[in-house]
């Protein structure tokens, strides 16, 4: 009976300990995964917004759809102004305009095309796209907005119960860049 005894009480502390060790390990995995899903988004969005930042170069306006975006991207050139000369020093200036595929800085920045609006880590779920224009201090702006949920892309981690270990976490909470109510198209994941 007491080797009875003692082998229940054995088991009950394997299994307490287990249940330890998950605690401990559960706000770890989550904070390694975290870091390492949102670095892919934030990495992407910084894709997205070099393209919108081409596309508005071409156009003179941003994107409202990745389809558009692409097709101009794949199809259109980037404008340069060139000033031959130097007016410090009493030259003539030549203002010379020249073009640039823009395929060939997409290919220089190491850009995909092809996946472009895809969220990393989600069952091809796309990032939202907006654009429009607005009047902003009495004037005439583009504003763009992109970006995706944290449910979207965390996972097994995309639910509110694991913002017990992280206090700024939010599965409904956008990581994005740009704004819809100010031209401004810096990210909030930094």
């Amino acid at each position: 009976m007491k080797y009875l005894i003692g082998l229940v009480l054995l088991i009950i502390n394997i299994f307490l300990g287990y249940l330890l060790y998950a605690n401990i390990q559960e706000p770890i995995a989550f904070q390694k995964e975290k870091k390492i899903r949102k670095e892919a988004v934030s990495s992407k969005l910084v894709d997205i917004r070099n393209c919108q930042e081409i596309y508005r170069a071409i156009t003179d306006k941003f994107a409202p759809t990745f389809d558009t975006l692409k097709m101009v991207l794949r199809n259109d050139s980037i404008p340069f102004i060139k000033e031959l000369g130097d007016a410090d020093a009493n030259e003539e200036v030549t203002i010379i305009k020249t073009f640039t595929l823009a395929m060939d800085s997409i290919n220089a920045l190491g850009i995909d095309l092809d996946d472009l609006e895809m969220v990393p880590f989600s069952d091809n779920k796309k990032f939202s796209i907006d654009a429009d224009t607005m009047t902003y201090q009495q004037t005439l702006v583009n504003v763009v907005q992109v970006g995706t949920r944290y449910k979207e892309f965390m996972g097994k981690y995309g639910i509110p119960k694991y913002a017990k270990y992280d206090n700024s976490y939010d599965p409904n909470k956008m990581i994005k860049f740009g704004d819809m109510n100010k031209p401004n198209i810096s990210g909030n994941w930094d």
